[in-house]
């Protein structure tokens, strides 16, 4: 019996060398799923980002212009009938007012209030409107003119102010349908009072308006003009959080 016993104690020895090949198995595993997984995986979403942006660059197209005639010419603006292919591939006829374009002064006195500054605004008779409105001051470029340099011209000839600081507030256009006119805002800040000597047609009632004032105008329907609701508006909007504290 003792020899049965040595004879079987070999063969066990034989079997625990059978855990050595499961542990050489599991790294091949391991190496050959993860880095393809990964690899795959990232180039896919990388592709598909700059799928997405791609339009965002384009291009923006611009119509053809196939002929323009001037049908009228004045001393403030010029018409032209324009014949075209619009972007969209459209053949059209436009008739366009062509301008130089002009300058709005929001000009404001904050010496007695900074929370609630004074508004310079004028009064004068539009023909076109057929009524008096109240507006900021205003004026058209000259031909090739800074419109920083015709915005301090304009406000001195309306107003006889003058002003010590300036900066852009909104360039925008009143009426794109058929006006070529873009509106530059300047606010003008720092006034010193002068002489006015507007243009012989000009009638102006010159006021100045506490900011709160004019935001109560606004309310009432009592100002229509357009440049100045986009001035005030604006100025009222950026400035409220200022004007709170």
């Amino acid at each position: 019996m003792p020899k049965k016993t040595k004879a079987a104690k070999p063969a066990a020895s034989k079997k625990t060398k059978a855990p050595e090949a499961k542990k050489a198995l599991k790294p091949k595993a391991s190496k050959t799923a993860r880095p393809a997984a990964a690899k795959t995986a990232k180039p896919k979403t990388k592709k598909a980002a700059k799928a997405k942006k791609a339009p965002v660059v384009a291009v923006e197209e611009k119509a053809q212009l196939l002929a323009s005639e001037v049908v009228f010419e004045g001393p403030l603006f010029k018409v032209l009938r324009d014949r075209l292919i619009e972007p969209g591939g459209t053949e059209n006829v436009r008739d366009v007012i062509r301008h130089n374009g002009s300058v709005v002064i929001l000009a404001i006195d904050s010496s007695k209030s900074k929370k609630d500054p004074w508004i310079v605004v004028e009064r004068q008779y539009r023909h076109a409107a057929n009524q008096f409105l109240w507006e900021l001051p205003a004026g058209k470029l000259e031909a090739g003119e800074d419109p920083l340099d015709g915005a301090k011209r304009e406000l001195e000839e309306e107003t006889g102010y003058r002003a010590k600081k300036w900066k852009p507030l909104v360039e925008y256009f009143a009426s794109p349908g058929f006006l070529g006119e873009s509106m530059m805002v300047f606010q003008a800040e720092g006034l010193i009072p002068g002489e006015a000597h507007p243009e012989a047609d000009e009638q102006i009632e010159l006021r100045l308006v506490k900011l709160s004032d004019v935001l109560k105008m606004i309310a009432k329907g009592a100002i229509l003009d357009g440049k100045t609701l986009t001035s005030v508006l604006l100025y009222a909007r950026k400035t409220a959080g200022r004007r709170s504290k």
